[in-house]
């Protein structure tokens, strides 16, 4: 039985932000190469943007609705919001530090900088005044709040500047606050040339250039302050499921207005005055508490530009150039070469350490083929200049059936995905958006190919998204198979999702929402229940977060059998581990590295059988009820080896960048004992270029 507590359950928001914390890091980590190290603080303000955006306008939804409800985590709404507030403040300030006094500082040692007024010489100043003069000034709007005057409507995530002006202008008004709106139009890292900085990589920040001159707008006036500051809105999307007819057209209103939802999030120079803090708080309705005084930029993941130094190699990770792994590396030109390969035997690509590559060809060899007819793929999120995308279209071109079923609802990526979605229909492809109120996040791929007078299926189904550039940073799994039992249910998913009808019997896949939770129940049961009659029991787990309380509880429960649960995740995990009398049998690790740890696996022992599963979901109630999703089981032996060592046979040895979680939600490095390994290293040795195995 559980104990009927809350606190069996951690809060999801904190520990999102111990995720942030981890990566972090790899910031703080004198080891990691300089630039790769400025790379993870961009990363962190990156994910606290959404973070705000999404998960912290949340719970202010709730506090407005005056939800007093307790949650699993223990907390009220209230509760969550002022301790998400506090771990949030000592996040900042701690990244504000690290970069201004140790990796800028750093980086300017090694002729890579940012050029703050204060180390200006004059030729400097005279550039920066004539970029000035010439790129920005004309492009800049000065509103000088009074009854004619009202303040301006602002973006979200712009950079703004709050401006104290003393003195009377030429209609005798008397100086007093004035708001700058900096364009987006303007680029936020301005280059300098090296003869003028003085070092060979030297930038100036467009908050420095409004700063120093900024006073060319307002004539005659005094300048007593000049402070750069940002809000941060709601940026959820509401679309009414029951309302809407039309739901590209219904997205494309929303998105218009996404920029101006609530504020939830001011950051202000540190420097400005504590009035002018209060005036914007009252001007956005926000509180101290949701205010950020910065050390730096407002917009820290502005700075990424700067990672991206190619005559600095000796800064940043080695180079890694992932092979195209056999028997792909052997194919000719003839398009037939590829499901002859996929016709003898099922094929399995991790990425980043093997190429992204053999997926377009599949899908190259499909669209040059005169032997196949149709094209069917699912997208959530590919990219705005996407191969993959442009191959379809190609196909389509050329008279093939294709089915692209698009996810319009793909947080961010909405309006990448409506533009995609008008193109395919401009040639004449079948576009769905698959099911209101359920998120296609499915990936898979499907052709269909005569052969010999009948249809031959083959597929491809991934944990990740068709994004060939994050191909090559995120960890994920794809299968490429002509199994016919897995193609035919993947038909039968298609036709689900462009047509209507019942549910649809599936031989071999697992599908949200409808198989795929109760699945994973039974599997967990099932070892449960082996453990209570002395078997061996296990399970593996791997997958970017874990929050849906089922299946929580049923993994307390196999714990407290004796099943032995090893869980390898990434960010947000509501268990407890280790936890005396509940779950003192499950060990929870996280990886953090140089690749960003994305597959999601699921391993069950069953008495020897071992059933293995790579999936597009994480065991989330989102994942489980109100998306499409795929549980893809791993039938060929050999690649299923390949499965178990490469997600966690070696992750669980991994003594350099894991992370093992405690009980009270906390996590604390891996020690290094032994040898050292390094998972993400050990992979790249492993599947990369002189190790050409399938």
């Amino acid at each position: 039985m559980l104990p009927s507590s809350d606190a069996v359950f951690l809060n999801r928001e904190l520990s999102l932000l111990k995720f942030n914390e981890r990566v972090m890091a790899m910031a703080e980590n004198p080891t990691v190469p300089l630039l790769e190290r400025l790379r993870y603080l961009c990363i962190v303000s990156s994910n606290l943007d959404e973070f705000f955006e999404i998960r912290v306008s949340s719970l202010k939804e709730q506090i407005l609705q005056k939800n007093d409800h307790i949650g699993e985590d223990g907390f009220t709404p209230q509760q969550a919001f002022d301790r998400v507030q506090q771990a949030t403040h000592v996040l900042v300030d701690k990244q504000n530090k690290l970069l201004v006094h140790h990796v800028l500082p750093q980086l300017m040692e090694e002729g890579i900088g940012l050029l703050m007024p204060n180390t200006w010489t004059d030729e400097i100043r005279d550039w920066a005044y004539e970029t000035f003069s010439r790129e920005i000034m004309p492009l800049l709007t000065p509103i000088g709040l009074d009854p004619a005057h009202p303040f301006p409507r602002v973006y979200n995530k712009s950079l703004n500047f709050i401006i104290q002006l003393s003195g009377s202008d030429a209609f005798g008004r008397t100086g007093s606050i004035a708001i700058v709106q900096a364009p987006r139009a303007l680029p936020r890292l301005i280059a300098v040339p090296p003869d003028i900085a003085g070092i060979p990589h030297g930038y100036m920040l467009l908050t420095s250039l409004i700063k120093a001159f900024v006073g060319e707008l307002f004539p005659g006036m005094e300048l007593d302050g000049v402070y750069q500051w940002r809000v941060t809105r709601n940026s959820d999307l509401f679309v009414d499921e029951e309302e809407v007819t039309n739901l590209r057209q219904t997205l494309q209103g929303e998105l218009s207005q996404r920029n101006f939802g609530a504020a939830v999030r001011l950051e202000i120079d540190l420097s400005a005055p504590a009035h002018h803090a209060e005036f914007l708080q009252r001007e956005f309705n926000l509180t101290e508490a949701d205010t950020y005084r910065v050390l730096g930029p407002v917009n820290l993941s502005r700075l990424s530009r700067l990672c991206d130094n190619d005559d600095r190699p000796d800064l940043l990770f080695p180079p890694y150039r992932a092979p195209v792994p056999a028997p792909f590396d052997k194919l000719d030109e003839d398009p037939s070469g590829f499901f002859s390969v996929l016709s003898k035997s099922d094929q399995l690509l991790h990425h980043p350490y093997q190429s992204f590559s053999p997926i377009l060809s599949f899908l190259r060899a499909a669209a040059l083929d005169p032997h196949v007819v149709a094209i069917k793929q699912t997208i959530y999120r590919t990219g705005e200049d996407s191969e993959l995308m442009s191959l379809l279209l190609m196909a389509a071109r050329a008279g093939k059936e294709v089915t692209v079923v698009v996810e319009l609802m793909a947080r961010f990526d909405e309006q990448t995905n409506i533009n995609w979605a008008a193109r395919l229909e401009e040639v004449g492809a079948h576009v769905s958006y698959g099911v209101v109120g359920h998120k296609t996040h499915a990936k898979m791929a499907l052709v269909l190919r005569r052969e010999q007078g009948m249809i031959r299926r083959y597929g491809h189904l991934g944990t990740g998204n068709y994004h060939p550039r994050t191909a090559k940073l995120y960890e994920d799994f794809g299968l490429l198979t002509a199994d016919n039992a897995i193609c035919e249910d993947m038909d039968k998913i298609f036709a689900q999702l462009t047509g209507l009808g019942a549910r649809r019997n599936l031989t071999c896949l697992l599908q949200a929402p409808f198989t795929l939770h109760e699945a994973m129940i039974a599997h967990i049961h099932k070892e449960r229940d082996n453990a209570l009659a002395g078997k061996k029991a296990k399970i593996m787990a791997k997958m970017n977060s874990l929050l849906e309380p089922r299946i929580i509880e049923a993994l307390y429960e196999a714990s407290q059998a004796g099943v032995r649960i090893s869980l390898v995740i990434r960010g947000i995990c509501a268990l407890r581990a280790g936890v005396p009398g509940l779950s003192e049998n499950i060990q929870v690790r996280s990886i953090v590295g140089r690749f960003l740890e994305h597959s999601r696996v699921f391993y069950f022992y069953n008495s020897g059988e071992e059933n293995v599963y790579l999936s597009s979901a994480d065991w989330m109630e989102r994942n489980f009820f109100r998306r499409v999703e795929l549980g893809v089981p791993v039938l060929n032996k050999r690649l299923k080896r390949r499965v178990i060592s490469e997600s966690f046979t070696y992750s669980l040895k991994d003594n350099q960048l894991a992370w093992k979680a405690l009980p009270d939600g906390r996590y604390v490095r891996v020690k290094g004992r032994g040898k050292p390994f390094n998972v993400h290293q050990l992979l790249m040795d492993k599947l990369g270029p002189g190790n050409n195995k399938s």
